[in-house]
């Protein structure tokens, strides 16, 4: 008999226990259970705000706070700013109108708070503060973010042998040093942990950039000037090349120039390139020789003709 006692219990266990898709075993639940569930009563409370009274209809199971929901639509008071008293004592908004013992037809009466909007209104500030510095510091983050894309750009540029001009790595520094103090002018006052994260993952990000730039400005200077003294090398040795082509050329002129000092006295020859730049002036030569005899000659007969007419 105690036997079957037994497995009777444990059937009937069985019977009202489940197992839950997690694996968990409970109490076994009747599907006609919410249908023949009783809603809970609802009760009429009359609430007095002013002057006036309001009339609500409200489940009795409920919270003082859904009351105060139901108000703000007839009063225009924020929730949050409502006081309820019931006698003599005002309610939190957590409790249950049945446990304070609200039945139908109770009264009521409802105060603004002005503590309480006070305190909402200066929470919204905050809220708002909070809310335009996370936008600032993401815009900033953006901003750098198109930054560090031109930086990237001018790396690998200088990594393949290019050269950057100094002054459009001047203005890029001069870009993210402005990121820099936009990031130090946005001021968050309390313990806002997202807001002040992100605004000094921000300013590591652009000290980061800014000495990569630094970097990259010494090894351009430094790639230039390398390049300067090897065009200027090759010049040097072509002029010396051209000294030593032209110094027979000097030597040649100087040997003539004795002479010719000799030989005419009017004339001066001379090898320096700054007469170029003038014109020299015109010296008449001499008649020559066979021409004065030609002349001489000629003088001669036509004296000699006039002579022999006279005789």
């Amino acid at each position: 008999m105690m036997r079957m006692r037994e497995l009777t219990s444990v059937k009937e266990k069985n019977n009202e226990l489940e197992v839950r898709p997690g694996g968990m075993l409970v109490q076994k639940r009747d599907p006609d259970e919410a249908l023949n569930r009783i809603p809970p009563p609802t009760i009429r409370v009359r609430v007095k705000y002013g002057s006036i009274y309001h009339q609500m209809i409200i489940n009795s199971t409920a919270t003082f706070g859904e009351l105060k929901k139901m108000l703000s639509g007839p009063t225009g008071l924020h929730h949050e700013d409502q006081k309820i008293i019931y006698k003599d004592k005002e309610r939190a908004s957590k409790t249950f109108l049945d446990v304070a013992g609200v039945k139908d037809r109770s009264k009521m009466v409802l105060l603004d708070d002005p503590v309480s909007r006070e305190k909402r209104y200066v929470e919204a500030r905050r809220n708002a503060k909070i809310a335009k510095a996370a936008k600032a510091v993401s815009d900033i983050g953006l901003e750098v973010d198109r930054l560090a894309g031109q930086v990237s750009a001018l790396g690998l540029v200088i990594s393949k042998g290019g050269k950057v001009a100094d002054e459009a790595m001047s203005n890029l520094t001069e870009l993210l040093m402005n990121q820099l103090l936009k990031l130090d002018e946005i001021k968050v006052d309390g313990p806002y942990g997202d807001v002040n994260q992100q605004k000094k993952l921000q300013f590591e990000k652009v000290q980061k950039f800014v000495e990569t730039l630094d970097v990259l400005k010494i090894k351009n200077t430094k790639r230039n000037t390398v390049n300067n003294g090897v065009t200027t090398a090759p010049n040097r040795h072509q002029s010396g090349r051209s000294v030593e082509k032209f110094a027979p050329i000097a030597a040649a002129s100087q040997q003539q120039e004795v002479p010719s000092k000799k030989t005419s006295r009017g004339v001066v020859v001379t090898t320096q390139w700054e007469t170029f730049d003038s014109l020299p002036t015109i010296i008449q030569a001499p008649p020559s020789t066979s021409t004065s005899a030609s002349m001489t000659g000629e003088t001669i007969q036509h004296n000699l003709n006039w002579d022999l007419l006279l005789k």
